[in-house]
């Protein structure tokens, strides 16, 4: 009989680690999205020359939705509402190489004399400008404007350079010459719709 209850609790003993085994539930883990890297907007010498794009139609609809919504809040005229669209961003736009945290803080020290409003007016001139899509079926990938950014300025033709100077000064020109590249305010939205930078400087 002993012997028996024995058996008994040895077989029981023994099925415990499959039973266990069997009860253990599995769950996918999302990979999170990658953060935009720390040098986003840095000054590009880009070795092939992008073509230039005029037709907005080319953009994927969350990008273009995204550039809307920008021009429009800077439209009113209102700092603070472009600041809105960049914190309802999947991240916050880079908006300064120094390490400043507050973006509105940021465009009033740099345009004192209009309180921060004239960054608008650059805002609205390079979203309107033509642009240029970087890096294709990359995790960098990215429509940027104007597209002085990923053309080499020995490249410009004399009618770009009127463009180019429709955004910026002769001066700015000459130094941006001696640099090698375009370092003004530049503007890039991935395709999938984030707004990654708005920034000038190198």
């Amino acid at each position: 009989m002993h012997s028996a209850i024995a058996a008994l609790l040895l077989s029981f003993v023994l099925s415990l680690p499959a039973l266990a085994q069997g009860k253990v539930k599995t769950e996918t883990i999302p990979t999170p999205k990658a953060a935009p890297k720390a040098n986003a907007g840095k000054a590009a010498k880009p070795s092939a020359v992008p073509d230039v794009i005029r037709d907005l139609s080319v953009l994927p609809e969350k990008a273009r939705k995204t550039r809307e919504r920008i021009l429009d809040a800077a439209k009113t005229g209102d700092p603070d509402k472009v600041v809105t669209v960049m914190q309802s961003n999947e991240v916050m736009p880079v908006f300064s190489f120094g390490g400043d945290k507050n973006a509105l803080e940021f465009w009033k020290s740099s345009y004192p004399d209009s309180d921060g409003v004239e960054v608008l007016s650059i805002l609205i001139e390079i979203l309107e400008a033509p642009f240029v899509h970087l890096d294709k079926g990359t995790p960098q990938e990215m429509f940027v404007w104007p597209y002085f950014y990923g053309v080499p300025l020995d490249k410009l033709t004399a009618e770009q350079k009127v463009e180019l100077f429709k955004i910026m000064t002769g001066v700015d020109y000459k130094e941006m010459q001696q640099f090698g590249a375009y370092i003004f305010y530049r503007v890039g939205i991935s395709p999938d719709g984030v707004w990654h930078f708005f920034v000038a400087g190198d």
